[in-house]
């Protein structure tokens, strides 16, 4: 099946896929999340290499279970033909109470139906206080009028 928006991507239909992308991670459902991906996508993800969506269930399955109340923006950096460039940050917590806003970029090749075929992230974590956090809105996906990384200064 088709996920539009495709490429060839414009301005605006590479800043509708990357919302559509940061709302179904913030989902945390790691079944619904991998329909975005080719059935034999190729992934970097630190130091893991998932391999298809079987994979890729798996490594968000573990990613969501450590990284609690994990909350996400993503923003276009760039983008070309089939290919987007974004960077990120996250929010989250240990299961010991300490937390973290992971900065990352991610680089994206989307195949002509929609589905994404190679993600190549690279990511940072940095503790906060919880007292610093800046992603506050309920579970699930972020309000549209929740300040973006620009406006947040990240």
């Amino acid at each position: 099946m088709p996920r539009p928006p495709l490429p060839p991507f414009t301005r605006e239909t590479a800043i509708q896929k990357v919302r559509l992308a940061e709302d179904g991670w913030n989902s945390r459902d790691p079944e619904k999340v991998s329909l975005a991906y080719t059935p034999d996508s190729q992934w970097r993800n630190r130091a893991e290499f998932p391999k298809g969506r079987q994979e890729i269930v798996a490594f968000l399955t573990r990613k969501w279970a450590r990284e609690l109340d994990y909350r996400l923006i993503k923003e276009l950096w760039a983008f070309d033909g089939n290919r987007i460039a974004v960077r990120f940050a996250y929010e989250w917590h240990d299961d010991c109470g300490s937390w973290f806003r992971s900065y990352g970029n991610e680089n994206w090749e989307f195949d002509g139906e929609g589905l994404m075929r190679y993600r190549f992230a690279s990511i940072n974590d940095l503790p906060i206080r919880e007292s610093d956090r800046l992603y506050r809105w309920l579970p699930g996906r972020r309000p549209d009028d929740h300040p973006g990384l620009s406006d947040l200064g990240l």
